[in-house]
């Protein structure tokens, strides 16, 4: 018996067939730039995203790698200044290399993250040598950091699992450990210092001489 309930497919387009006009998988492509797109490509970014003069050109160049400048009506393509406009939003002040880095610095050892690490950051980012040592973070911070880390992957005297009995696998345990740290950018004598701890407040006087240290110099000055 052949049931009368009719075919749920449109009449004369199989099941899964394209619309017409547009190929399987077909995506849009966009124009090429003109300076106006430039201009609010740059704008759009800086309020999107803290940046830097750096990151923020090297974010256009590759707009302009990917679909390229459009001609005028000439026919002629002129290739847009882009350190001039970036300039020009750093004196706006929509991109400030200064806040970046500082910002960054402060993130990355709230996270436990050493100087080395921060240096590279920021390198990464296009901040300046000069920046990069302004921000570099002290004794004290470095020391908070270090600290940190231990204590959030249980290193150290944090550590809740025991000492093992065989001397090797006590050995690769704190080769483990110090990979970790110094992987996370932090000094070897500060990681030589927090693994042989042998009690939390041992290092936290530790961190507290330092930030006495910087105190006293502040009020030095």
């Amino acid at each position: 018996m052949v049931s009368g309930k009719a075919n749920s497919s449109s009449p004369g387009r199989a099941a899964g067939e394209d619309r017409p006009g547009r190929s399987r998988g077909a995506r849009r492509v966009k124009p090429p730039l003109t300076e106006a797109n430039l201009r609010d490509l740059a704008l759009h970014y800086a309020a999107r995203f803290a940046s830097t003069g750096a990151r923020l050109e090297a974010y256009l160049s590759r707009k302009i790698r990917e679909r390229g400048l459009a001609a005028d009506a000439d026919g002629r393509v002129i290739a847009p200044d882009l350190p001039a406009l970036v300039a020009r939003l750093v004196e706006l002040g929509y991109v400030d290399d200064d806040a970046y880095a500082r910002m960054r610095a402060r993130d990355l050892g709230s996270r436990g993250y050493g100087a080395r690490r921060v240096e590279e950051s920021l390198r990464h980012a296009g901040v300046g040598e000069g920046l990069r040592r302004v921000h570099a973070p002290g004794e004290a911070a470095s020391r908070r950091a270090a600290a940190l880390l231990a204590a959030k992957r249980r290193l150290g005297p944090w550590s809740t699992s025991a000492e093992p009995a065989d001397p090797l696998l006590r050995r690769k345990a704190h080769e483990k450990a110090v990979a970790a740290m110094l992987r996370a950018g932090h000094q070897y004598e500060h990681v030589k210092l927090i693994l042989a701890a042998q009690r939390v407040e041992d290092v936290e006087e530790w961190v507290a001489e330092a930030e006495g240290d910087e105190e006293g110099i502040d009020e030095a000055w």
